[in-house]
């Protein structure tokens, strides 16, 4: 036998010596606590650092901003000052001009007497079950940092999403399908797959996209049949592919990218044999089917129920590429024909989750990356030609969340008179982002990952759970 390198030498035991230290933490870490390169790999669903409410998310995700101001924050004041310069100078990213009121009427709806305006009839239907949050705020009115502010937590450096922390840290309850899938039509959104990425978490952890613009399985998830090969040989030709790659992966040990293709691949063998029937909303009824709209919005939220059906743990679903609700202009026109796109199959969405027993076990999630301004945009040179919409506003915006544990019919915070600013009991993004995860049983501080000589998580330093959302 050739004598040892010196190079080779402390390779072998050095590795030795870890994996020695690593096989326990390997078998037993749960809930993403510890982190790092002895984190688990698996998908297999773990406990969670405590007993949560909720097992999964669907966040809805109203890309561009949508206003708040014309949907869950009536501002009367508005009225008042039609037309008129609003006391004070709104920092806005864009010089705006006079107070724009709403054009959308507002109206009282459940017990609880939460005010929607008519965008929204179908999802007024369940006020009494929604939180509307009216005081978040984020840190700056540009849509590429606010986006990967909401998704990543972080507005700066591409991080790990929402939902692969979430499938880090739980797992998921289904092997044969994603832990954590990202449905938007008609192609990728702002910054693209950094809004579902893993980042630094090993890759078996990043969202799937799926374009929900297709129609058939065979176009919406490519390539899960195979043309030629039956199962058998297809297993036994991913068995020795394997075999190879396992080989190849011992002189590189913890090569992320490696280990994220054998994951890969076999999770695509897997989803051989159940996303066909996943995705395949022709397998519903009808009058299913007719409830929430022969539309994209109603096939992607029809897909979305039966995912969380089948235990895909955290499903993102937006309203389509780039950023729809960005309503600079033609607000009035612009925002009737987006709510009006989604409207119907939110409202079937939370209908079905309600009728199969399942909103107490998830979280549903609507809003934009960031909110609208009160005032109206002036014309300005490459962004507006017409003074018929609002610009960016960080500073006061409204989500609202329902099922999984959170208190329905409640309304949390307000922004000022005109709803400019979040003044009464302020939430930043990492507060939501903490809460969501206590929700489902982690704890964000905990929830952590090893990663160039520190810990990282989704609330980076920050965010506070909310125990005023619990019910």
């Amino acid at each position: 036998m050739d004598p040892l390198s010196r190079r080779d030498a402390l390779i072998r035991t050095g590795l030795g010596i870890g994996w020695l230290g690593a096989s326990g933490l390997l078998a037993g870490t749960a809930a993403g606590d510890g982190g790092g390169p002895t984190a688990p790999r698996s998908l297999a669903a773990r406990p969670p650092h405590f007993p949560g409410r909720a097992r999964a998310v669907i966040h809805l995700f109203a890309n561009g901003g949508p206003s708040h101001l014309d949907t869950f924050d009536r501002k009367v004041a508005l009225e008042k000052y039609a037309g008129q310069e609003v006391p004070g100078r709104l920092p806005t990213e864009r010089r705006t001009g006079a107070a724009l009121p709403s054009p959308f009427p507002f109206a009282r709806h459940g017990d609880s007497g939460l005010e929607i305006s008519d965008l929204f009839p179908s999802v007024a239907r369940h006020a009494d079950r929604l939180l509307v949050v009216r005081s978040m705020h984020a840190d700056v009115p540009n849509h590429e940092p606010s986006l990967m502010l909401m998704n990543c937590g972080d507005g700066r450096l591409v991080r790990p999403a929402a939902g692969a922390w979430v499938t880090y840290g739980l797992g998921t309850e289904n092997q044969n399908l994603p832990g954590f899938v990202a449905m938007c039509p008609g192609g990728y959104p702002i910054k693209g797959t950094e809004n579902w990425r893993s980042a630094f978490l090993p890759g078996a952890y990043q969202g799937t996209y799926v374009d929900t613009r297709k129609k058939t399985v065979a176009e919406l998830v490519e390539h899960v049949r195979h043309p030629v090969l039956d199962r058998a040989t297809q297993r036994r030709q991913l068995d020795l592919t394997a075999a190879l790659d396992r080989d190849h992966l011992a002189s590189r040990p913890h090569d992320p990218h490696l280990e994220a293709r054998l994951a890969s691949m076999e999770l695509a063998w897997r989803m051989q044999a159940e996303a066909s029937e996943a995705f395949d909303v022709t397998r519903e009824p009808q009058h299913v089917r007719d409830r929430y709209g022969d539309d994209i919005q109603g096939r992607q939220m029809l897909i979305a129920r039966r995912l969380v059906e089948r235990g895909v743990r955290y499903v993102q679903v937006w309203h389509g590429e780039g950023q729809p609700w960005d309503s600079h202009e033609h607000i009035e026109k612009a925002h009737r024909k987006l709510a009006r796109e989604c409207d119907q199959a939110i409202g079937a969405l939370l209908d079905d989750l309600v009728g199969l027993g399942l909103l107490e076990s998830t979280v549903v999630l609507w809003g934009g990356e960031f909110g609208r301004t009160p005032t109206i945009e002036l014309p300005s040179p490459g962004n507006v030609t017409v003074a018929s919409g609002r610009d960016h506003n960080h500073h006061g915006f409204t989500v609202w969340l329902a099922g999984g544990g959170v208190r329905g019919g409640t309304v949390y915070g307000a922004t000022d008179d005109i709803g400019f600013k979040a003044v009464e009991k302020p939430v930043h993004v990492h507060d939501l982002q903490a809460t969501l995860l206590h929700l489902l049983g982690l704890d964000h501080t905990r929830l952590t990952y090893r990663h160039s000589g520190r810990d990282y998580r989704l609330t980076d330093v920050h965010g506070r759970v909310i125990h005023d959302w619990l019910s």
